[in-house]
C-alpha cells in the first residue's frame, strides 16, 4: 500500500475545510449534500465547475466559499453577473482551477472533475501537503507513477471516492501490505450484460444511459455500460494499492451489494457491503479514520436473497481487456487509453459514433500513438496528440 495511507491518525472535532473541484457534478454535489449534514464540522472554501453558471452560483450562495471558478473562460463574464454582489473572488479557466486546487486554510481536496482535467489540479493539491478525496480516476490512470512519486515526495494523502477502491481501502485498514494477495473489483456489468453482442450495434445513447442499479453522470454511465469504467478502476487500483495488475481480478456482480474484496496470504477474505449509493465512500474519504454518524440508507438483509458472480466476457466488453493490455504496455498508452474513450463517449453520446465503435476507435489509437515516456509533458502530449487522432477518425467516419 501507498505509505500515504496512514492508518493511527488521531480523532479531532475540529472544522475540515474543503475544496469542491466538480461542484455540480454528481460526486460534487452529493459532497455538498454531506456538508449540509455536518455544517459545523465542514466548511466550504473553494467550489469550481466546468459550464454550469446557474447551479455553481447557487451553491455559492448557500455555502458562502472564498474562491468560486469557472473551468471554461468564456463563461467568467456570465458567472461575475450571477454573483454581483456576493462577498468572494470568482476565477476562470485552468489556472483558476489551480488556485482552487492549492487554496491556503484548505485540509481536503475533493477531486470531482471529470477525466482528464483533474490531473494538474490533483496535483497541485499535493505539492500543498493535502488529503486528495479522489473521484478522479482518470488522474492515476493517466499518471500513476507520478502521482504515487508526488505523494511520497509532498507528504500528502490520497483516499479513494469510488465506491471500489474505497471498499478495498476500508478492508485494508489495520492489515500489513505483505498479507494482501489479490485484490477483487466487483462490476454490476452495466444493462448489457445478459444483451447478446449481436445487438450491441444497435444500441442508443438513450439505452445505455439507463444503469440497473447506480445513478451517476452521463460519461461514466456510458463507461459502465462498455466496462471502460471497469478497466479504468483497474489501473487506478493498481497505482493506489501499489498492487501488480496480475494480482487484481474482476468479477461480474449484478447486485451491487458487495462493492469489492481483498484476498489474503492466509486465504481469507475481506468484503465491503453496502447499498449502490456514493454517499459513504465521499464521507469516509472526507472524515477517515473516523466514522460519523449518518441517516444513510442501510442494506435490508431480509431482503437479499442472493449475491451472484460471474466472470466478465472480455469478447463482449473489449474495453475492460484493452484496459489491462495498456497497463502492461506501460508508457503513454494508458493516456492514450483515456483520451481516446473521452472523445469516443463524447461523440456516442452525440450519434456520431456506433457502441462498438467506442471499442474500436480506442484500439485503433492505442496502437497507433501508445509509446514510451511516463513525464507530465509526454503524457500531455499524448493525450493532445490522441485527442485530434480520434476527432479526425470520426469526423472522416461520418462523412
Amino acid at each position: 500500500m501507498l505509505p500515504h495511507i496512514r492508518i493511527a491518525v488521531a480523532e479531532t472535532d475540529s472544522v475540515k475545510n474543503l475544496a469542491v473541484l466538480g461542484s455540480t457534478g454528481s460526486i460534487g454535489t452529493q459532497t455538498l449534500d454531506l456538508i449540509r449534514l455536518y455544517p459545523n464540522r465542514l466548511r466550504v472554501r473553494a467550489l469550481t465547475a466546468g459550464r454550469n453558471v446557474a447551479l455553481l452560483a447557487r451553491q455559492a450562495k448557500e455555502f458562502g466559499p472564498e474562491l468560486v471558478v469557472i473551468a471554461d473562460e468564456s463563461l467568467a463574464a456570465e458567472l461575475r453577473a450571477e454573483m454581483a454582489g456576493v462577498n468572494c473572488r470568482i476565477a476562470a479557466g485552468p489556472e483558476g482551477l489551480l488556485e482552487a486546487a492549492s487554496l491556503d486554510r484548505v485540509d481536503t481536496v475533493v477531486t470531482a472533475l471529470m477525466g482528464y482535467a483533474g490531473l494538474e489540479p490533483t496535483l497541485a493539491a499535493i505539492a500543498r501537503g493535502r488529503r486528495i478525496a479522489l473521484a478522479n480516476k482518470e488522474t492515476l490512470v493517466v499518471a500513476g507513477g507520478l502521482i504515487a512519486e508526488a505523494v511520497r515526495r509532498d507528504g500528502a494523502e490520497v483516499i479513494p471516492v469510488d465506491s471500489e477502491h474505497s471498499a478495498i481501502f476500508q478492508c485494508l485498514v489495520g492489515e500489513p501490505a505483505e498479507s494482501v494477495e489479490r485484490l477483487i473489483l466487483t462490476a454490476s456489468g452495466g444493462p448489457f450484460r445478459d444483451l447478446p453482442a449481436a445487438d450491441f450495434p444497435n444500441i442508443t445513447p438513450q439505452r445505455a444511459l439507463r444503469h440497473p442499479n447506480w445513478d451517476m453522470g452521463a460519461k461514466i454511465t456510458i463507461d459502465s455500460a462498455t466496462m471502460m469504467n471497469k478497466g479504468l478502476e483497474v489501473i487506478e487500483a493498481r497505482w493506489m494499492f501499489d498492487i501488480p495488475a496480475e494480482n487484481i481480478s474482476v468479477v461480474v456482480h449484478p447486485e451491487s451489494i458487495i462493492h469489492s474484496m481483498v484476498v489474503f496470504a492466509d486465504g481469507s477474505t475481506k468484503a465491503q457491503l453496502g447499498v449502490p449509493d456514493m454517499k459513504v465512500p465521499i464521507q469516509y474519504a472526507i472524515t477517515y479514520p473516523e466514522r460519523w454518524a449518518a441517516p444513510h440508507e442501510r442494506l435490508d438483509w431480509t431482503a437479499i436473497s442472493a449475491l451472484n458472480f460471474q466472470q466478465p466476457d472480455l469478447e463482449r466488453f473489449p474495453c475492460l481487456r484493452l484496459a489491462f493490455e495498456v497497463l502492461a504496455l506501460g508508457g503513454t498508452a494508458p493516456a492514450v487509453l483515456n483520451a481516446a474513450n473521452e472523445v469516443a463517449v463524447a461523440r456516442f453520446l452525440s450519434e456520431d459514433l456506433s457502441f462498438t465503435g467506442i471499442s474500436a476507435l480506442i484500439e485503433q489509437a492505442v496502437a497507433r500513438l501508445a509509446g514510451p515516456g511516463d513525464t507530465l509533458d509526454a503524457l500531455r502530449a499524448a493525450d493532445e496528440a490522441t485527442r485530434r487522432f480520434a476527432e479526425e477518425h470520426v469526423r472522416v467516419a461520418t462523412h
